[in-house]
C-alpha cells in the first residue's frame, strides 16, 4: 500500500485579475521506504507540491481540487490545529536553508527536546536522551556536548544534520525534503544524500526529495517525477528516466548535464523559459520550447500515459500508442 497518495491536486492563487492555477492535476504515490525525486526548473511547482502536502501553503494559495492521503487518511482538508498534529508527528520537513528552520536564540537541544515532547509521550530526561541519540545518528560528533550549542556554533553541513534530526524527532512516516543539499558543498552533499538513503532503509520512512539537481536525483532516488508548469511531464524509475527519457523536456534537462566522457566547448540548453502562470499556452505547456512539437501539441493537453518503463505526458507517445489527437 502507498504511504502517500496525491490525487489530481490543484492549487490556485486568487487575485484581482483572476485566479492563477499553479498546480494542475498532479498525481503520484510514494511507498514506504521509497525516495521519490521531484525535479524541474524554478517555477515548475516542485516546492508548491511539497508545501501542499506539509500543509504550509502561503495565503492566498489554496488547494482547489484533488486529495492528499497519508496512510489512507485524507489530510488536505484538515483544520489547521489538526494539521499541526500531523506535521512533525507523521510528516517531517527538511528545508534548503537550515538557518530558517532553527531558532538562533535557542540551543539545538532545546529545539529538539521541545519537538520530541510535543509529539511523543516522554519526560524531559527521556527526550534529552533521544535528542542526543538523534544527533549522533545524523552524524554529529560529541552529540552529548554539542546538544547545548546554538545554531551559529555549527557549520552549514552540521546545521543541516540538526534539521534532519528535528525532522526525525517524532519518527514520522514521511519526510518532505525541499532542496536539502543546495546550499552545501559537494562533499557535504554526498554525506547528506547517504544520510537520507539510510533513513529510508533503516526506518522504512518515505522521502519526497525536491531538487533541481539531476545528479542528486540519480544518486538518491528510486523514482523521479519531472515537473513543468505545474504538471508532471514524466514519472518513472530513475534509471529509465535518466537514460531513456520519454518526454522532450526530460531529454532537454539531461542534455544540460555535462558529460565527462565527451569533449564539448558548450553545454546544451533548452531555449526559452518556463511560462508565467498567467501566460501558460494552450495544449502542451512545453510546446513553444519543444523542437519536436507537432499539430496536436498546440491545441490539446496530453495526459500521462505509458511510454516504455515510464509514464509521459507527450503527444509523441500517445500517437505511437494510438491515444489521442
Amino acid at each position: 500500500m502507498s504511504l502517500l497518495q496525491v490525487r489530481n491536486l490543484v492549487v490556485e492563487f486568487p487575485g484581482r485579475r483572476g485566479t492563477l492555477r499553479a498546480l494542475d492535476d498532479v498525481s503520484f504515490e510514494i511507498a514506504p521506504g521509497e525516495i521519490l525525486g521531484v525535479v524541474g526548473e524554478s517555477g515548475a511547482g516542485k516546492s508548491l507540491t511539497g508545501a501542499s502536502i506539509i500543509g504550509l501553503l502561503e495565503p492566498p494559495g489554496r488547494i482547489a481540487g484533488g486529495q492528499i492521503l497519508l496512510e489512507g487518511r485524507r489530510i488536505d482538508n484538515l483544520a489547521p490545529v489538526e494539521m499541526r498534529k500531523v506535521r512533525g508527528r507523521q510528516i517531517g520537513a527538511i528545508f534548503q536553508d537550515p538557518l530558517t528552520s532553527l531558532n538562533p536564540l535557542y540551543t539545538v537541544g532545546r529545539q529538539l527536546i521541545e519537538t520530541i515532547m510535543t509529539h511523543l509521550p516522554v519526560n524531559p530526561a527521556e527526550a534529552r536522551r533521544r535528542a542526543i541519540q538523534l544527533l549522533g545518528d545524523t552524524g554529529i560528533p560529541a552529540a552529548a556536548q554539542r546538544i547545548d550549542h546554538y545554531p551559529h556554533q555549527f557549520s552549514g553541513g552540521m546545521r543541516q544534520r540538526v534539521v534532519i534530526a528535528l525532522a526525525l524527532a517524532a519518527e514520522p512516516r514521511l519526510i518532505v525534503a525541499d532542496e536539502p543539499t543546495t546550499a552545501l558543498d559537494v562533499s557535504i552533499q554526498a554525506q547528506i544524500i547517504a544520510l537520507l538513503k539510510a533513513i529510508c532503509k533503516d526506518r522504512g520512512a518515505a522521502v519526497m526529495l525536491i531538487t533541481h539537481d539531476m545528479g542528486v536525483i540519480a544518486e538518491t532516488c528510486d523514482r523521479v517525477a519531472v515537473m513543468y508548469a505545474g504538471r508532471i511531464a514524466e514519472i518513472g524509475p530513475v534509471h529509465d528516466v535518466i537514460h531513456r527519457p520519454a518526454h522532450p523536456y526530460t531529454a532537454g534537462l539531461m542534455d544540460c548535464i555535462p558529460d565527462m566522457a565527451q569533449d564539448r566547448e558548450r553545454l546544451n540548453q533548452i531555449d526559452g523559459a518556463m511560462p508565467r502562470l498567467d501566460a501558460i499556452p494552450a495544449g502542451c505547456a512545453f510546446h513553444p520550447r519543444c523542437e519536436r512539437a507537432f499539430e496536436p501539441c498546440l491545441r490539446q493537453r496530453p495526459e500521462l500515459s505509458g511510454a516504455g518503463a515510464t509514464r509521459s505526458a507527450c503527444w509523441l507517445h500517445m500517437a505511437q500508442t494510438g491515444g489521442g489527437a
